[in-house]
Order: structure tokens, then C-alpha cells, then sequence
């Protein structure tokens, strides 16, 4: 029989609803079937925590004496670069922000290097953050330079607020070149000698969920510890790739954009990260619950790391000249074995996504709803499925000269 996330609300609020995560629920469906599962569970709760490079946080700092209008100044958090293009107060910090000199080469309080996901996980954790701001004054806002700690208990608003969260799949990185390469998916090493790959599998929740059938516009989710909401598709959002035969996406498809007060959160959950040789990005723990509305959604929630099938990509020529061919096609089950086969060459795997981590964000977020304090949302809005025409596009280069500056074709 059918539900909805009213009557699954009202029996959350009741302290009845039946609450497994997605790692559980893999066993039950085994046992009993997706018929029967889908009439005893009500919710399928999910997890990741995983490096999202674009994540980033807005503040309102308040107003100096006198004032400043640091919108439209130069500002830096700890000495990260930070965007003043708003009002006079506001400031934004994105989570891949680094120093102005050379990062590689930048040592900032025990990190190497340091950037926009450390400022975030440092005010989150209390700790005092540098604002250093210069502008020019005006007849209204006089004062030009500012030099002050800051702290997010003092801040007017802090929010997170990520425009590309929770890629539904990804690629697997391999190198097939003779030299070391620094990548934004780590250190790969020559001739194929390792591979890395970032995902939770089973517990991801855009794979639980893979034609975004009560996930959209409009639903709660966990996010850095505590709550936030999905408030769009995200960035590179491909709903239209080849899937398999369930709905999974055989290559990167879905994404997030997802925001919440960050005065709400934790740095357990929002963990500011270093790549070696590239630059630095935001660690987030993220979670949602899928509301078991009928069978359908259920055979979807039971999907295991054996059904999650990934592309494995070359990052030494194809994929930075823009055609990244697929060397093979592996599973999510053969990655966490540590050790998969690229034509007939066995390669080491390492995954850049905790799948402990995750599994305790799933964990966290069922007790929140056993306990009542976690409502579901009725999403407002779908996200652009498989069949809506929504599609990634390459930047259309046209390179600039003079006199073509107005060509708008």
C-alpha cells in the first residue's frame, strides 16, 4: 500500500515509524522482499562525508565605528581570500579559497596548505578567525581598513551554503603517464599504479534515490552536523547519462545545492581538507532520508555496492584535454575490496569518501527521527530527472578580441 511523508510524519511524531538505514535495509529486502520491506519500513536514511569542493559559507560581520563598507574592498579571513561583492557587511568564503601567495608553499598554524574549508571548520569550532578588510571610504562609510578577530557566536548571520553537494557517482582515477600527477581525486601515481575513487556506495544518497523521486527542492537533510535543506539541483547537475537496468547512473549525474546555519553545525562534520600539489576543499557530512512511499522507491533504497557501477578514467591526457575516455567499468564493491582489474592490470584502490563516517551520518540521522526531533519535508519542487532534457555543457569558448566583444553567438 502506498504512503505519504504526511501519514510517515504522523507516525514519526507517534514514535511508530520503522527507521532503517541504507546499509540495513539491504539485508532486510534480501529476506523478506521489496514487498513486504516497503509495507514494514517507512524510512531509508542515508550518509556521506566526503571532500565537496563547492561548498562555501556567507556571514554578516556587522558594522565597524565607524563604518566600513568592506562590500566592494579587499577582505581575507586568516589570510584566505574572501569575496566582498555585496552589501557593506556581507562576505563570502568558498571552500577551494587559498592565500594569495603560492599555496604549495604556504604553512598556516600545523596545516599545509590552508585554505577556505579550514576558515569554515575554524569558526565552526569556536576558534577566533582574522578579518582583515581595505576599501575605499565614502561619505556614509568613512573608515578604510580593518584588522579584527572574529568569531561565529558574534557573527549577525552564518550560513553554508554549498551549490554542488552529493555527486551522484563519479569517476575512478587512474594515470596512465610516466610522471606522479596532483589532482583534485589525490596523488596518482604512474603507469596505472593505483586508483582513486570517492564515493559511500550503498549509503550515498542520491544513489538510494536515483530518479529523484523524493528528494527535490524543499527536503531536510543532515548537513555538517546539523539540519539543512536542498534548495535546488546542484552545479553539473547530468540527470541524462547511461544508467543500468535499476536507474543507477553509470557515470556523474546528479548534484546537490544544499544550505543551513552554520551556527547549528559541527567541525566532526565539516572538516577542512589538503590535496598535495593541487589546493584545498571542505570535507562535509551529509545525510537524507528517503521516505519508503511504495515499493519502487523501496527496490531503489536497497541498492547495494555491487549494483553501483563507476567509469575508470585516465587523468593524464583525456580527461584535462576535455575527452575523458572510460578505460573500464568497475563496481563499488570491487573498489572497497582494494584492488580492481583496467585491462588486465590489477590496480590498488584508495577511496577519498570515509565510509565509517558516512555509515555514522545515516546512523545519527535515524535517531534523530526515531527520537522525533527529525520531520520529513515535503519536497516543493523536482529535481530535473533522467528524462527532463537537463544536461551538463562544456564552456563554449570564444576567444576574446576587440572586435568581437559584443558577439553574443
Amino acid at each position: 500500500m502506498a504512503k505519504t511523508i504526511q501519514e510517515i510524519n504522523e507516525k514519526i511524531k507517534a514514535g511508530r515509524a520503522v527507521v532503517l538505514t541504507a546499509e540495513e535495509i539491504i539485508g532486510v529486502v534480501r529476506e523478506k522482499g521489496v514487498k513486504q520491506a516497503a509495507a514494514m519500513v517507512d524510512v531509508v536514511t542515508t550518509g556521506t562525508f566526503a571532500p565537496m569542493c563547492s561548498s562555501g559559507a556567507y556571514f554578516n560581520v556587522g558594522h565597524a565605528t565607524p563604518r566600513m563598507k568592506i562590500g566592494g574592498g579587499r577582505v581575507a579571513l586568516n589570510e584566505v581570500a574572501a569575496y566582498a561583492g555585496f552589501a557593506a557587511v556581507d562576505i563570502l568564503i568558498g571552500a577551494t579559497a587559498l592565500p594569495d601567495d603560492d599555496p604549495r608553499n604556504k604553512v598556516f598554524p600545523g596545516k599545509f596548505p590552508y585554505g577556505g574549508g579550514h576558515v569554515i571548520e575554524d569558526l565552526v569550532g569556536g576558534k577566533d578567525v582574522r578579518l582583515t578588510a581595505s576599501t575605499y571610504g565614502t561619505d556614509c562609510y568613512p573608515r578604510k581598513a580593518l584588522d579584527t578577530w572574529i568569531r561565529l557566536a558574534d557573527l549577525n548571520e552564518a550560513v553554508l551554503f554549498n551549490m554542488r553537494n552529493a555527486y551522484q557517482n563519479y569517476n575512478v582515477a587512474v594515470n596512465l603517464s610516466d610522471r606522479v600527477l596532483y589532482t583534485y581525486m589525490g596523488v596518482l601515481q604512474p603507469r596505472m599504479r593505483n586508483a582513486n575513487y570517492c564515493t559511500a556506495g550503498q549509503l550515498s544518497p542520491l544513489l538510494n534515490d536515483p530518479l529523484y523521486r523524493t528528494i527535490g527542492v524543499g527536503t531536510r537533510i543532515f548537513l555538517g552536523g546539523g539540519e539543512g535543506l536542498v534548495v535546488s539541483q546542484g552545479t553539473q547537475h547530468n540527470p541524462g547519462v547511461l544508467r543500468t537496468d535499476g536507474g543507477v547512473p553509470r557515470r556523474g549525474a546528479g548534484t546537490l545545492a544544499v544550505t543551513g546555519d552554520l551556527k547549528h553545525m559541527s567541525p566532526q562534520w565539516l572538516r577542512g581538507a589538503s590535496f598535495t600539489g593541487y589546493g584545498v576543499t571542505l570535507t562535509v557530512g551529509l545525510g537524507i532520508p528517503i521516505p519508503i512511499l511504495d515499493e519502487e522507491i523501496m527496490a531503489f533504497a536497497a541498492v547495494s555496492d555491487a549494483d553501483i557501477i563507476a567509469p575508470v578514467v585516465d587523468y593524464s591526457e583525456a580527461y584535462p584535454n576535455g575527452k575523458p575516455e572510460v578505460l573500464a567499468e568497475v563496481s563499488v564493491a570491487q573498489l572497497k575490496s582494494g584492488e580492481i582489474s583496467v585491462n588486465g592490470k590489477k590496480v590498488v584502490t584508495a577511496g577519498l569518501s570515509s565510509y565509517a563516517r558516512a555509515r555514522e551520518v545515516a546512523r545519527i540521522l535515524k535517531e534523530r527521527i526515531e527520537k522525533g526531533s527529525f520531520l520529513l519535508a515535503e519536497p516543493l519542487a523536482p529535481l530535473p530527472g533522467p528524462d527532463s532534457g537537463y544536461a551538463f555543457k562544456p564552456l563554449k569558448e570564444r576567444p576574446y578580441v576587440p572586435s568581437n566583444r559584443d558577439a553574443v553567438s
